[in-house]
Order: C-alpha cells, then structure tokens, then sequence
C-alpha cells in the first residue's frame, strides 16, 4: 500500500511545496538562516523519535536525552580513538540506545510501571548515564570529547567532514526519512497496535494484542532513531559533555516540538519545531548580554500552557482543520496527520 494513499491532494501539493522549499533552502539562505533551518530540522528529527513512544504506543518518556548520548558518544568515540566512520559508531549506538530502551521498557512493563511513575523512571536512568558519563574517562568525562575538524570546505559523507550545506542536506534527508517511518509505522498492523495500547490498553489486552511485545518495540525504535540524532549531533558540533547531552533540559527541548505541534500526529513535530527553535533562536538574540537566566525555558513554560488552554490538541491538527486536510481521499478522518 502506498505511503501517499488517502492523503488529499491539497496535502500532497503541500508536502511536495515544503519538500521542494527546503531541498531548495541553501541556494537562498545565508549561513546563518541555514543553520536555524539545520537546527529545526534537527529538532523536527528528534520529535517525530520520541512520537513513536509517546503519540503513538502512549509511553510518556521524560528522560529521552538518554538516548541520544550513545548515539553522539559511540560514533565519536570510535572516530577520535580508532579512526573508525560515523557509520559503525552508528550502528554501535542505535544498539546500545535500543539495549537501554529494552532495559527500561522491562522494568516498567514488567512490573506495570505506568503513566507518571514511568516517566520517572526514565529521568532516573537518564541522570544515572549523565553521572556514569561524567566519571568516564575514555570519552573525556566533564572535560568533554572533542573531535577534529579539519575540513570544512570539502564533502566527505563517509566521515561526515564536509560544509554547512552537507550538514542541511544530511539532517534534511533523516527528518524525511523519519516522516515516512512513521507514516508507514501508523498504518501497519503494529501501529494499530500501539494506537489500540494508547488509547485504553486493558481493552488491547482483552482483543488479544501482545501489549508487552508492542511496547517494547515502541521503546527500543524510538530509543535507536533517537540515537541517530545523536550522531548527528557530535559530527556537527564536534564537541560533546555529558552534563549537555544527558540534561534534563534536554529532554525537555526534544520533546517540546512534538507536543506544541501536536502529539500522535505526523507532521505536528515538523510544525513545533518551525515554531519554537525560531522562537529559542530569536531570545538568545534579544537576551544576548543581559544575562537573563531561564528565559528560553520561562517562554517555553508559557507556550506549552497556551497550547493547553487553546489548543490541547497541538497547532497542526488546528492548521490541519483550516486547511481542509483532516480528511482522507476516500471521506474518513484523518486526524490531521
């Protein structure tokens, strides 16, 4: 079945629009827009990671970072030490983030660990890896991993050296990517499962759904793209410190995105990330010298209570609404996605 079949075709002229607008992006933007536009496409990634756990299996993750850390610190690690490419540190990473999402799904499905008191968990073992990390000295501990840069102006993708507009492209083609996972996710037999799980689990259970099984597959896919992003993130910044990968305010900014853009939705993660890394950008400008302290996360705390005041659904489902997309080719509902 195809990806694009019952999206109106208002939505796939929309689509084809963004896709084109942003492939086209680095002809038209300065290097400092490209980077904002890196950075929202950075943050897209990592909602639509998380969205998989939460918006669609209904696993709230709170400690999320955790997952981007052996991602960044795997592939850096093997490329500073050992010369190895982004791609087995990668591999190296995604497995290491889903054997820590298997290990925290267990214990909290297990032994029925649910709603608020799972998200405890995860912040719990977040803060367990940001302490473990800042005594480890093979990777810098607080000191910090640093990688080399020593190209800039070539594109070297095996390695992942190369300028800006690689960068763009790269992080581009994985939200993309990611956008079509999930499309392809939610309409499979496992993505009913998960909405089933989300939506009343005991009733799941009782249709004969494996609800541990499909849980833990949630977890440890979210966990694994997730750390995706965070090679990304040690390629780009060429730097990593524990006390910023793993923190909680961290977390926080991953799952922000997803939640003012609208949770369960497709294209919500997109939209809050164009919302808010703008928003964060625009304070650090205004802030810049003034030596405000927790202004970004003050404005963040009043988005997040506007959006569950006015629009507890997310902003996209609203804009969906307006733009006649909320309603599949063949006249059902199609939620906004």
């Amino acid at each position: 079945m195809s990806l694009f079949a019952g999206i109106p075709k208002r939505g796939l002229i929309l689509l084809a629009l963004f896709v084109a607008a942003m492939a086209l992006a680095p002809l038209y933007a300065g290097a400092y827009l490209l980077s904002v536009l890196t950075l929202i496409l950075y943050f897209a990634y990592l909602g639509q990671s998380w969205n998989i756990m939460m918006g669609f299996a209904g696993q709230l993750s709170l400690g999320h970072a955790l997952y981007v850390g052996p991602g960044a610190y795997a592939s850096a690690a093997l490329f500073v030490n050992f010369g190895l490419p982004p791609l087995l540190g990668l591999i190296a990473g995604a497995a290491l983030a889903a054997l820590a999402g298997l290990v925290i799904g267990f214990l909290g499905f297990r032994f029925g660990i649910q709603g608020v008191y799972f998200a405890l968990l995860t912040i719990a073992f977040a803060e367990f890896v940001r302490i473990l990390f800042e005594h480890f000295a093979w990777v810098g501990g607080t000191a910090g991993l640093f990688l080399p840069v020593s190209n800039r102006s070539d594109i070297d993708l095996i390695n992942l050296r190369g300028t800006p507009e690689m960068f763009y492209y790269v992080i581009l083609a994985m939200t993309l990517g990611a956008l079509a996972l999930c499309r392809a996710l939610l309409r499979s037999r496992l993505g009913y499962y998960w909405l089933a799980i989300r939506e009343d689990q005991e009733a799941a259970e009782a249709l004969g759904i494996d609800v541990f099984r499909a849980k833990m597959i949630a977890v440890a896919l979210s966990a694994a793209l997730t750390a995706l992003a965070g090679v990304f993130h040690a390629f780009f910044y060429n730097n990593l410190f524990p006390h910023q990968i793993f923190a909680m305010d961290s977390s926080i900014e991953l799952l922000l995105g997803a939640i003012i853009g609208g949770v369960g939705t497709l294209i919500g993660p997109i939209v809050g990330a164009f919302v808010l890394t703008p928003l964060s950008e625009g304070l650090s400008e205004i802030t810049e010298g003034l030596k405000i302290d927790g202004i970004k996360q003050l404005v963040y705390g009043i988005c997040v209570v506007l959006i569950v005041l006015f629009r507890p659904e997310g902003v996209w489902p609203w804009i969906a609404r307006r733009l006649g997309l909320d309603r599949t080719e063949d006249g059902g509902e199609g939620g906004g996605r």
